[in-house]
């Protein structure tokens, strides 16, 4: 398990409301929802919900929406696809990074703690500021920069095999569950790209079509950008959707070494 870290933004120094549920329900499962809001002044704090799981679907994102749908509506996530897609439920719950909308309630034991990603700033309750991330993103240029020699009106064909070097790459879903579960990232987050930029970037270092493979290597050539990881692999290991970025950054330290 990830060791979880608090949001940058946070001091947790008092308990928050506690939402009871009627007695008659059986199935009550208790859960302890990091909340803070920059317009209310006051200290960021835990809120305690308990829901009746027959009356509510099985998967975290389920639970929130619930809360949010019936208990508090002030409650603040982000959530789009419900399928593991899109990326944007992606929260610290049970001290590991993860999708809500992927995550069962069933295969947790006890009280169901709730964070948003740690050592992020929080803009409001589970909400983290992701700027940065996707400046870093913008950064690698996660285009395709074709040799425009080779341009034309017909279709850039890739061989199954050179397809099948990405796999495992392109699945990513930029939900930074795996750069914020590593420490290097967390005290150099200003100057290490982190796990999920690099995986990008290996995406594209490693896409037969690309033409650019040099001046991506030179550009990722730098003591933070690129190696300030020190394979914890705190980043494999939460990966949601079962990726190696680990594998991926040592896949361009490769490439550096061999000058390709």
């Amino acid at each position: 398990m990830v060791q979880f870290s608090l949001p940058k933004n946070s001091q947790i120094n008092e308990r928050g409301k506690v939402y009871p549920i009627s007695s008659e329900a059986k199935n009550v499962r208790n859960f302890l929802i990091y909340r803070w809001s920059a317009d209310d002044g006051k200290n960021p704090r835990i809120d305690t919900f308990s829901i009746d799981m027959d009356d509510c679907g099985s998967m975290v994102l389920d639970v929130l929406i619930k809360i949010k749908d019936e208990i508090d509506s002030t409650l603040t996530f982000r959530r789009s696809c419900r399928e593991g897609i899109c990326g944007s439920c992606a929260m610290n719950i049970d001290g590991t990074n993860t999708l809500a909308c992927t995550k069962s309630v069933n295969d947790i034991k006890g009280d169901v703690k709730i964070y948003p990603l740690p050592h992020m700033y929080v803009i409001k309750d589970l909400v983290s500021d992701l700027s940065q991330f996707y400046e870093q993103y913008k950064s690698i240029k996660p285009w395709l920069q074709a040799d425009e020699s080779t341009i034309s009106n017909k279709e850039h064909i890739q061989s199954p095999e050179e397809r099948e070097k990405l796999d495992g790459l392109s699945d990513c879903i930029l939900c930074a569950c795996c750069s914020t579960a590593c420490p290097s990232y967390w005290w150099n987050s200003d100057q290490f790209l982190g796990p999920a930029i690099l995986l990008q970037a290996y995406r594209w270092i490693n896409d037969s079509r690309d033409a650019k493979t040099r001046e991506r290597l030179n550009a990722l050539n730098d003591s933070f950008k690129l190696y300030r990881c020190h394979t914890i692999m705190n980043c494999t290991k939460t990966c949601p959707k079962g990726l190696n970025p680990a594998k991926a950054i040592a896949k361009i330290k490769q490439l550096m070494v061999e000058g390709i």
